[in-house]
């Protein structure tokens, strides 16, 4: 399912005539965002014709267990823009629990990917063999590495000051953005992202594969993520420590 999504997207980026739309919530979606969860769908359709279907395009379908969760493009304003930060997530819940996500960037050349109780793992241009993934052992705030996307919606989530708490007091700080913050999280390269508007099928790739590399995701009040529409990964150590700057005034 990655591949056939890797082959849709990036034969169409950085297109002269790639068609771009806005969406009610006024965010971007492009050709590409419909025709690789289509193409999706109907794969799972064929395949796994019992199991129901999230996806953000299309919404849901089916009531079973299994629940395969779709995000076609995360980050399509990079993907409309010609910025290679982007990616198809492939998630699958069974049980009201994530067991299996995917997250394929083929214009970076990166994929990571994570069963229960089967690891985290990745393949990278410099590395085409799988590598097992594992968080880092910071302890502390001030020699931390933080990523975010923006400033977007932290005032919102009430988190203002949390933000600027950790730009002050991590040690590096860089916008890395989207799905590649969460990911050095679990390659252990970054100790903590996090991203205060999201939405399920923003969040259930990740779960797996971060939790797999001994990480910890979670909404900003500690609450499961994929309920609470926003996510913070860490390496595990530092949690606590960045709920409780979350939740500062």
């Amino acid at each position: 399912m990655a591949d056939m999504a890797d082959g849709l997207s990036t034969s169409r980026f950085r297109a002269v005539d790639l068609v771009v739309d806005t969406k009610p919530d006024l965010t971007p979606v492009s050709e590409v965002d419909r025709a690789v969860e289509q193409a999706l769908r109907s794969e799972l359709a064929r395949m796994r014709p019992e199991d129901a279907v999230l996806g953000e395009e299309y919404g849901s379908e089916g009531t079973s267990n299994r629940r395969w969760i779709i995000d076609p493009i995360d980050g399509t304003k990079n993907y409309v823009r010609g910025v290679p930060v982007w990616s198809t997530l492939i998630g699958l819940m069974e049980g009201g629990e994530v067991t299996v996500g995917v997250v394929s960037a083929p214009a970076l050349g990166r994929r990571w990917w994570a069963a229960r109780g089967h690891g985290a793992w990745a393949t990278d241009p410099l590395d085409p063999t799988p590598r097992r993934l594992r968080v880092s052992n910071v302890s502390q705030i001030s020699d931390a590495s933080f990523s975010f996307s923006d400033q977007i919606g932290w005032a919102e989530r009430g988190s203002a000051s949390g933000l600027e708490r950790l730009l002050h007091d991590t040690w590096r700080q860089r916008a890395y953005g989207d799905f590649w913050s969460h990911m050095m999280v679990a390659e252990g390269v970054v100790d903590v992202a996090a991203e205060p508007q999201l939405e399920t099928y923003d969040m259930a790739a990740l779960i797996p594969i971060i939790t797999e590399a001994g990480g910890r995701i979670t909404a900003y009040d500690g609450s499961s993520a994929l309920g609470g529409g926003s996510a913070v990964t860490t390496n595990g150590r530092l949690h606590n420590d960045v709920l409780a700057l979350l939740a500062s005034s």
